[in-house]
C-alpha cells in the first residue's frame, strides 16, 4: 500500500513538472508569434506556488483575504492555474481600486498599497511574492464584484425588517469572462448601480469631499425658540445660516423677526423637517451638521442604493419613508406623485416589495396585533366605551360576534379575539385600500385625518401607508379594466358597501429608506426619521 501511494504521488509531481514546464514553452512560443500581446502571457506566479498558499493554513491566514473560502474556491476549480497573465488587467483593477472612493467605498478594503507598491515593480519579486501578489488581485476583483453589487455591509443584519428581493450574480462567472475579455471597468460597471438617484449621489460625495468647513458657527441646545420671541442664540443662528448660504433679511441681536423666520422655513424646507419656524431640538440638530456629517449621510445613501434591486420592472410604485413620497414610475416615466403618511419611530414602515393584488373600496379595518395588544385591549380595559366610541366590534375565533362586557380585559384571552371597525366617514382606513399581501399586514391606504398631509414631518402611521388622494391611485391601478371607470368606483364609493376588485395589470410596490439625494444640481437631505444614517456608515 505504501508503494502504491508514493508511486502515485511520484507521477504526480512529474506530471506538474511537466504540465509547468510545457506551459512555460506554450508562453515562449507565443511571445514569438507576431501580433500576439505580451500582455496575456505573463503570469505572476505558477500554479504550485498558488495551490502551496492554499494548502498551507498558515500562508492562507498570512494573506488576509476577505473572501478567503471564495477565493480558495474560484483557483480550485481552476486547477490553481493563474488568473492575472494580462499586464494591462492588472494596471486596470489597480486604477479602478484607486478610484473606487468615488463610488462611496474605501479602497483600503481592496488591497490598495499592497497592490501599488507590490505592481510597481513586480519584477522584483521572488515566486512566493508573485504568488501573493496574484491571489491578492483576485481576492480585490472578488470584493469588488460582491461589494458593488451587493453592498458591504449585510441589511437584514442592521435592520428588524429588511425584506428586499435581488437577483444574485455569480461572481466566479464574471471573473472567468473578464479575464477572457479583457475589461475590468466594464465588468464592474455592469454590476453596480445605475439609477439616476445613484449617479446624483456620486456626484453630490464629489462636491461635498472638495470642500471643508472650519469652525462652524454652531448653535447651542436649550428651549424652543418660537416666532416673536428674544432668544441669546439668535445671532449664532443667523450666523449659521449664513455659512449655509441661506439668505437672512435683517440681523438681529435676540429677536427671532420675520425676517429670520423666512430663512429658517427655507432650511427646514430643505433637510426635510417640519416648516413651522419654530427653532426646536430638529432644527438646531440640522443647523449644527457639518459638511463632514453630509458627507457621511452621501456614504450611508450610496451603501444603501448598493442594496436595492438593480431593476425595479417597467411599472412599479416606490415610496421613500423617510421623504414621505410616493412615486407612480412606468415605462421610465413618473406618472403621478402622492404624499405620504408612514410609521412612527416605534412603529416603523418596514423595508420591502411586493405585487399588488387588489383594491378593496369602503374597507372594514381589523384591527393589526400591536395595536390590539399596546392601545385597543389597554383602552378597553380603563373604559368599556373605547369600543363604542371608536365603532369596533368584537369577535371570536369563528366569528360570531361578542359581548364585550363578557370578556376579562385583564386577562389574556382578550388577545383571542379579532377586532373590527366596520366601514364608514372615521373608518381609518378611509374609503379605500390597496393590497398587496405581505407577511408584515403593511398595506396603502386612505385616512379620514387629510389635515396631516399639510405637515412637512408625516411619521404619523402604525407601519402601514396612508396615501393622499388613494382613491386616485385607486382608479389608476384599474384603469385598465373596463368595468370600471371613474365615475363607476365613485358609486361603489357611495353605495357604503364593501367591494373588493382585482388589481390585473403587474404593479409592484417598494418600501425603500433614503435620506439624500441630487435634485436641480443640488444635493438635498431630509431627516433620518428611524435613525439609521450612523448606523450605517459605522460600519463602512
Amino acid at each position: 500500500m505504501f508503494r502504491y501511494r508514493t508511486r502515485f504521488l511520484t507521477v504526480f509531481v512529474l506530471s506538474m513538472l511537466f504540465s509547468c514546464k510545457n506551459e512555460k514553452e506554450d508562453q515562449d512560443f507565443l511571445k514569438k508569434v507576431p501580433g500576439t500581446r505580451e500582455e496575456t502571457i505573463d503570469p505572476l506566479a505558477e500554479s504550485s506556488i498558488i495551490a502551496d498558499f492554499f494548502l498551507d493554513a498558515t500562508k492562507a491566514g498570512e494573506l488576509k483575504l476577505a473572501n478567503p473560502e471564495a477565493v480558495a474556491k474560484y483557483y480550485k476549480s481552476q486547477n490553481f492555474a493563474p488568473a492575472w497573465k494580462n499586464k494591462a488587467l492588472r494596471k486596470e483593477l489597480l486604477e479602478n481600486v484607486q478610484s473606487i472612493s468615488k463610488e462611496g467605498l474605501d479602497p483600503t478594503d481592496y488591497h490598495f498599497e499592497y497592490l501599488k507598491k507590490s505592481l510597481a515593480d513586480p519584477a522584483n519579486l521572488d515566486k512566493q511574492e508573485k504568488g501573493q501578489l496574484e491571489i491578492l488581485l483576485t481576492d480585490s476583483f472578488y470584493r469588488l464584484l460582491h461589494d458593488l453589487y451587493y453592498g458591504k455591509l449585510n441589511p437584514k443584519e442592521l435592520f428588524e425588517i429588511w425584506d428586499l428581493k435581488k437577483d444574485s450574480i455569480n461572481i466566479p462567472q464574471l471573473m472567468k469572462e473578464t479575464f477572457s475579455e479583457a475589461s475590468i471597468t466594464k465588468t464592474l460597471n455592469s454590476v453596480k448601480p445605475h439609477h439616476q438617484v445613484y449617479s446624483g449621489l456620486k456626484k453630490s460625495l464629489a462636491e461635498y469631499a472638495s470642500t471643508s468647513e472650519e469652525n462652524i458657527t454652531t448653535v447651542n441646545e436649550g428651549p424652543t425658540i418660537k416666532p416673536g420671541e428674544n432668544d441669546p442664540r439668535i445671532p449664532s443662528v443667523v450666523k449659521r445660516l449664513k455659512e449655509l448660504d441661506f439668505s437672512v433679511e435683517k440681523d438681529s441681536t435676540t429677536a427671532y423677526t420675520t425676517g429670520i423666520q423666512d430663512a429658517v422655513k427655507n432650511f427646514q424646507q430643505k433637510y426635510g423637517l417640519e416648516i413651522d419656524g419654530i427653532i426646536g431640538r430638529s432644527t438646531i440638530r440640522n443647523l449644527n451638521k457639518t459638511q463632514t456629517d453630509r458627507r457621511k449621510q452621501i456614504l450611508a445613501n450610496l451603501e444603501r442604493w448598493r442594496w436595492f434591486p438593480r431593476d425595479f420592472g417597467n411599472h412599479y410604485i416606490m415610496v421613500n419613508i423617510p421623504d414621505f413620497e410616493l412615486t407612480v414610475v412606468r415605462d421610465g416615466d413618473t406618472v403621478a406623485k402622492h404624499k405620504v403618511m408612514v410609521g412612527v419611530q416605534a412603529r416603523k414602515t418596514p423595508v420591502f416589495s411586493d405585487e399588488i393584488e387588489y383594491v378593496v373600496y369602503n374597507p372594514t379595518w381589523t384591527i393589526p396585533p400591536t395595536i390590539k395588544k399596546n392601545d385597543v385591549i389597554p383602552g378597553a380595559a380603563r373604559n368599556i366605551a373605547y369600543l363604542r366610541n371608536r365603532n369596533l366590534k368584537v369577535y371570536s375565533a369563528a366569528g360570531e360576534p361578542v359581548d364585550p362586557s363578557t370578556i376579562d380585559w385583564n386577562a389574556a384571552e382578550a388577545l383571542n379575539y379579532t377586532y373590527r371597525q366596520e366601514a364608514g366617514r372615521t373608518n381609518p382606513l378611509g374609503r379605500v385600500k390597496i393590497i398587496y399581501p405581505n407577511q408584515y399586514l403593511i398595506y396603502l391606504h386612505d385616512t379620514p385625518s387629510k389635515a396631516f398631509f399639510e405637515k412637512n414631518s408625516r411619521a404619523q402611521s402604525s407601519g402601514c401607508v396612508r396615501v393622499q388622494d388613494a382613491i386616485g391611485l385607486s382608479k389608476y391601478l384599474l384603469n385598465n379594466r373596463e368595468n370600471y371607470s371613474s365615475e363607476k368606483i365613485d358609486s361603489i364609493i357611495a353605495s357604503g358597501k364593501t367591494t373588493k376588485i382585482q388589481v390585473t395589470q403587474p404593479v409592484k410596490v417598494y418600501h425603500l429608506y433614503w435620506t439624500a439625494w441630487r435634485e436641480n444640481n443640488g444635493t438635498y437631505f431630509t431627516e433620518d426619521i428611524y435613525d439609521t444614517d450612523e448606523k450605517i456608515y459605522k460600519r463602512l
